[in-house]
């Protein structure tokens, strides 16, 4: 599950904003699929730098490389993952942005649009949406703000003021 974090709801709502401006969308291109438009996002690498890195190592699509990460290999790939997982992110939550199958993000999208392609910009944008919402209100209810007792010249004023009203 999401550690959620300002960095990665920023970075998952940036990735919807540019999908649905016209970023470059190709769901078999490592660099330009669900996780390369969101790794471009955390990572700084181009889409290119990207599909190369996965391309090295020859394991696949997102879910294989998921699978065989491996933090200590120094491979430029699991480098990669290491920087996503880093920001708060799990490989299984990868693994479910790839086929946009998350049940506690589907959940929250109304009936008539639980059914989402993962090969489909609209549904990978309306996906990444929902999923920053999602983690935006669990870090606000983890949010408590200070509150502080008025001094006796802050309960003066506040009199006064009602009175003058």
């Amino acid at each position: 599950m999401a550690r959620p974090n300002l960095q990665l709801i920023e970075a998952l709502r940036r990735t919807a904003h540019k999908l649905a401006t016209g970023a470059s969308y190709q769901w078999g291109h490592m660099g330009s699929c669900n996780c390369g438009n969101l790794a471009q996002e955390l990572t700084q690498l181009t889409k290119a730098e990207i599909h190369q890195r996965a391309l090295a190592v020859g394991r696949g699509d997102w879910h294989e490389q998921l699978n065989d990460y491996c933090p200590t290999s120094g491979l430029p790939m699991d480098l990669l993952i290491a920087d996503m997982l880093a920001a708060g992110l799990s490989s299984e939550d990868l693994q479910q942005l790839e086929r946009l199958s998350n049940r506690r993000i589907l959940e929250r999208l109304p009936l008539e649009k639980r059914y989402l392609r993962h090969n489909v910009r609209d549904d990978v944008v309306l996906y990444l949406g929902t999923w920053a919402d999602w983690l935006e209100e669990q870090l606000l209810e983890k949010i408590t703000l200070p509150r502080w007792e008025k001094t006796p010249v802050e309960n003066s004023v506040s009199e006064r003021d009602s009175v003058i009203a």
